[in-house]
């Protein structure tokens, strides 16, 4: 089996594009996590950085000092957001992979 160094050099270029234009893309992705029956919104995009959060006033807490239960729900928020968001990128390499499974190009697992 010969194999093409000139070859494997156009495609292994061809993988750096498709990663560029990908790493591009995450800025452009967003997805929102919700909690508390949506009283609690965090928007988040592609690299993981909040980009917006809504709190109702129906869980805004009277008192200043019992503030575990807002807490709770703008973590559960966060983490919805971001469970969503590594669905939504390996969607993203799936598609640009063609469906094909690469071990590694997989962010977060099959």
């Amino acid at each position: 089996m010969n194999i093409d160094p000139m070859e494997l050099l156009k495609n292994f270029q061809g993988i750096q594009n498709k990663v560029g234009e990908f790493q591009s893309k995450l800025s452009s992705l967003t997805v929102a996590g919700y909690a508390g029956g949506d009283m609690v919104k965090v928007e988040i995009d592609g690299h993981m950085q909040v980009l917006d959060i809504r709190i109702t006033k129906e869980v805004v807490p009277q008192d200043p000092n019992d503030t575990g239960m807002l807490e709770e729900l703008i973590k559960a928020a966060f983490n919805d957001a971001v469970r969503r968001m590594k669905e939504k990128i390996n969607e993203e390499v799936s598609s640009m992979t063609g469906g094909i499974n690469i071990p590694g190009m997989m962010p977060f697992g099959n």
